[in-house]
């Protein structure tokens, strides 16, 4: 339902864009521009996922990877310092999806799935697919620095709060091994599968580092690129099922409109 509600509200955009466009500044938009005040608005898609760094030992291939569509929207205003106003400081907020959907094929990767209605934990080997979305509110506060009327280029952190999400999939071809690596074997084959759960054990803060530049294509219509790292995992500290952690690591692509 989100993820309609971001395209919808990004069409709207974008026809609001374009009625600013053919429309006259007003006189308080031309008194904070000289002031060095700048108001823009942005829509764009986030693509990447959420990855352990490094590639654990435990995942032997990545057979299949979906980036989904991860819509974005965001306000954003920067203050100009300084006489030449090369450089700046600037607060945004954004409302934002970031998900993916994967298949791998591990080895011992530790484990809990539902079979026949009760929770097994132990550690798998065969196939995993992996269905990951999340609904965030971010903060971004970055150092812009103005390269020329046409470009400018910003880096900082950011922080974002989960507002909704999900981590589900299924284990199939394959067998797990109850409690430890060597305990007693349950298999899934000939098309039978398992599933598993996690998007309780969610975290509901992450924070990060970001940067990014913006090209001034026309007068108001800008073009723009950030790359987003996070600094923590997307799952809770005490959730120890998924042995190692997964940083949501993301290049949002879009366009905005100036003021």
């Amino acid at each position: 339902m989100k993820k309609h509600i971001i395209t919808v509200a990004i069409a709207a955009m974008s026809c609001t864009m374009t009625a600013f466009a053919q429309t006259d500044r007003t006189s308080s938009l031309d008194v904070a521009d000289h002031n060095g005040w700048e108001y823009e608005v942005k829509a764009g898609v986030n693509i990447g996922g959420a990855s352990p760094l490094p590639l654990p030992v435990e995942i032997r291939e990545i057979s299949s990877y979906s980036p989904k569509f991860n819509g974005t929207l965001e306000g954003t205003v920067t203050k100009w310092l300084g006489k030449d106003q090369k450089w700046g400081v600037s607060a945004g907020l954004k409302f934002e999806e970031k998900g993916m959907i994967t298949g791998a094929n591990v080895k011992n990767y530790s484990m809990e799935i539902l079979n026949d209605g009760s929770r097994v934990a132990g550690y798998w080997t065969g196939y995993v697919k992996t269905n990951y979305n999340t609904t965030l509110l971010t903060v971004p506060v970055m150092a812009n620095y103005r390269i020329s009327e046409r470009w400018k280029v910003r880096a900082g952190l950011y922080s974002a709060i989960k507002l909704d999400g999900q981590f589900t999939g299924h284990v199939s071809d394959g067998y797990l091994r109850e409690g430890t690596p060597v305990g007693e074997k349950l298999t899934f084959a000939n098309g039978n599968t398992a599933s598993y759960d996690f998007s309780s054990n969610l975290r509901h803060f992450q924070w990060g580092g970001q940067m990014g530049a913006t090209w001034r294509a026309f007068n108001h219509f800008t073009v723009n690129a950030d790359l987003t790292w996070a600094f923590n995992d997307i799952f809770e500290s005490e959730f120890k099922t998924i042995s190692f952690g997964l940083y949501p690591i993301y290049l949002n692509i879009g366009f905005g409109y100036r003021f």
